[in-house]
C-alpha cells in the first residue's frame, strides 16, 4: 500500500489509476491525514441472460390494448371530448 499527497497524485493520476487497475492499493492524503483510497473495481461476477426463459408460460392475448384503447388514443390526441368542447366555444383544434 502507497500513499501519495494530493499534489502528487493530481500529477501522476493517469500512472496511479493504472497501478489500481494492476492490484494495488493507493491511499491519498492530505496534509499527511489520509483521506481517499484507490483501488481496483471487483470484477462482476453477473450470470449472462438467457433469452427466451419464459416462452411457452403464458400468452398475451391479441387484444391485450382494447381495454386502454380511449387512453392510448388520449395520450396522442388528447382526450376524447376536447375536440368537442374547443368546437362548442368556436375554437379549431
Amino acid at each position: 500500500m502507497h500513499t501519495f499527497n494530493i499534489h502528487e497524485a493530481k500529477t501522476h493520476l493517469s500512472r496511479l489509476v493504472e497501478q489500481a487497475a494492476a492490484g494495488a492499493e493507493i491511499i491519498i492524503a492530505k496534509a499527511g491525514r489520509p483521506v481517499a483510497r484507490l483501488m481496483p473495481l471487483a470484477e462482476a461476477t453477473r450470470k449472462p441472460r438467457r433469452i427466451g426463459i419464459l416462452a411457452g408460460k403464458f400468452a398475451v392475448p391479441d387484444d391485450i390494448d382494447a381495454p386502454f384503447a380511449a387512453d392510448i388514443e388520449g395520450m396522442f390526441y388528447g382526450p376524447a371530448d376536447a375536440g368537442r368542447e374547443a368546437k362548442a366555444l368556436g375554437r379549431h383544434t
